[in-house]
């Protein structure tokens, strides 16, 4: 890695280091920046304040930065497997099959805690991927295929879940909503903590693949001349996929967009080595999700908007810039 993109990532780190200071002090209550100091250095658990900084927000802060690296990561990585450089994670099923499976562990077992939904989640984007890759086929000559398999039950599946929240108790509804809107609220660290041993498993898979993924950009024939076994990456790319994107997506909701614009950011930077595109993407969509949760807090205020829909507005400008980008490329 060249030394000023050694830089330029410390330099990203900073600037994240930065936002999660403004995590912790944004809210509901402002708290000021000598007490959340206290709170991580001499926590006192008969302060309100160190409790609400130690137990709600650096979790939260934490959770976003988990979440916005898992999802970056994920789109580099199905945007090389399918070589197409609009996708996105949930093109493999990955939020359909999230989502059906917590509708259904609502509406069903009525479980109503984070920790019980969030695997139901990673069960349910397992399920599914594996189903696109049986259907789509496991070959790796047709990434489009995949594709078009994926689309195809994600279509499916969002059908059954409109069908099961419609006949539905309020309550189920209800609980629902609040997740599949995208948020971090409330997470704790009973969530924080299998999503980030996930997501860890994940990104080291995903940086140990990175030379795969190198070969694997130039194309099917080119990657068996070199020696990359189409069926194995295929099944590698996909599982490292489902470990992320279904790790990120059933803990915080299924927040669009950082998986599609992290990368082309990251690769106007690092360029096309897997080897320095995977921490670069990292970071860009790290600090969107965290800046995105921010911003929620403060144009919300005393409420707060959440982080898919402040994601949102970030991102879909960002799409259509990509869109139009990617079609005068082919022009």
């Amino acid at each position: 890695m060249c030394a000023w993109r050694q830089t330029g990532l410390v330099s990203g780190l900073v600037l994240l280091l930065v936002l999660s200071c403004f995590s912790l002090y944004f809210g509901a209550r402002p708290i000021p920046p000598a007490v959340i100091w206290q709170a991580i250095t001499q926590f006192d658990p008969h302060n309100s304040e160190h409790l609400l900084v130690c137990y709600l927000r650096l979790p939260r802060t934490l959770l976003a930065v988990v979440v916005g690296a898992a999802l970056g990561a994920a789109g580099v990585i199905m945007q090389t497997l399918t070589r197409n450089p609009l996708a996105d994670p949930g093109l493999l099923g990955v939020n359909a099959g999230a989502t059906l499976a917590i509708v259904l562990s609502i509406a069903l077992f009525d479980v109503t805690n984070v920790f019980s939904t969030m695997w139901f989640g990673v069960a349910g984007a397992a399920i599914v991927s594996v189903a696109v890759l049986l259907v789509g086929g496991i070959d790796g000559n047709n990434p489009v295929r995949i594709v078009l398999a994926g689309a195809a039950l994600t279509i499916v599946l969002l059908s059954l879940t409109q069908l099961v929240i419609i006949n539905s108790e309020p309550e189920a509804f209800d609980r629902f909503r609040h997740w599949v809107i995208g948020s971090l609220q409330g997470r704790g660290f009973e969530v924080l903590l299998p999503v980030a041993m996930l997501v860890g498993v994940g990104l080291l898979l995903a940086l140990a693949s990175s030379k795969m993924l190198d070969i694997a950009a130039l194309g099917s024939d080119a990657g068996q001349a070199l020696g990359v076994n189409p069926r194995w990456l295929v099944v590698m790319s996909a599982l490292i996929i489902v470990i992320l994107a279904g790790a990120a997506t059933a803990a915080a909701g299924p927040i669009v967009f950082v998986g599609l614009t992290a990368p082309h950011f990251a690769r106007a930077v690092a360029g096309l080595q897997h080897r320095a595109l995977l921490p670069w993407a990292m970071l860009f969509s790290a600090m969107l999700v965290l800046l995105a949760d921010i911003l929620g807090r403060i144009v919300g205020y005393p409420g707060e908007v959440s982080v898919g829909v402040m994601v949102a507005l970030i991102g879909g400008p960002c799409f259509v810039l990509l869109v139009k980008r990617w079609q005068g490329e082919r022009v």
